[in-house]
């Protein structure tokens, strides 16, 4: 069994992961010795290395590992660096993220889903991260500036009061738009008012619980 698992761990990185360009070694690594089965809803841990997005109940999905992959390549982390994650979900890439950074503030809409993810990087000895319970839609200015934010679920609209949050060449992500095509951008904070948005790819997530939406004009 335990073969199996590591084979199937092996495929999802050479054959999900490497080829949709995700090749920094340190995130490899990283995805190769994070269990991500022990972050799996247990009706669905034949699905935990499947390149889809397993639900999590309440609503909510696991991100891809394609998509997790690539996240981390995209922020670059650095050890000193601080975090804070909108949606903490099945908390496996807030473990991840942990791994990588100082520390990890997380923010969860969901109690329940809160309370296990705790379970979850307690049981892997992760304690570099606080999780926290309420909406981060627009950020979460209490443990502001941040050098990282990443946004696990789609916005429609830039995260303008998220990016305020940001320490001086901070880094956001974020799939802004609207279904069937969104796109993941990279947000830099280069100083008190100035700020650079790169697309980085295009790809689709469900939507972030509250997300800000545009106003809508009633003619």
């Amino acid at each position: 069994m335990h073969n199996d698992v590591e084979q199937a761990r092996f495929n999802m990185i050479e054959q999900q992961i490497r080829p949709w360009e995700v090749l920094d070694g340190t995130v490899l690594d990283l995805l190769g010795q994070v269990p991500r089965e022990d972050f799996v809803p247990p009706q669905y841990h034949g699905l935990a290395f499947a390149d889809l997005e397993i639900p999590l109940g309440f609503g909510q999905t696991m991100l891809s590992p394609k998509m997790e992959g690539r996240i981390l390549q995209s922020l670059a982390l650095q050890p000193g660096d601080k975090v804070l994650e909108i949606g903490t979900g099945s908390g496996y890439l807030t473990a991840l993220l942990a791994k990588l950074a100082h520390e990890v503030h997380s923010v969860e809409i969901n109690s329940d889903l809160s309370k296990i993810a705790r379970a979850r990087l307690q049981q892997q000895h992760i304690h570099n991260v606080s999780l926290i319970v309420g909406d981060g839609a627009q950020g979460w200015q209490a443990q502001a500036p941040y050098d990282v934010i990443v946004y696990t679920g789609g916005l429609s609209l830039p995260p303008l009061q998220a990016q305020q949050q940001l320490s001086i060449g901070g880094r956001l992500f974020a799939v802004i738009g609207h279904a069937p095509v969104m796109e993941a951008t990279m947000i830099r904070r280069i100083d008190q008012n100035s700020f650079r948005q790169d697309v980085l790819f295009e790809t689709c997530l469900p939507v972030l619980e509250n997300a800000p939406e545009a106003e809508r004009f009633a003619f």
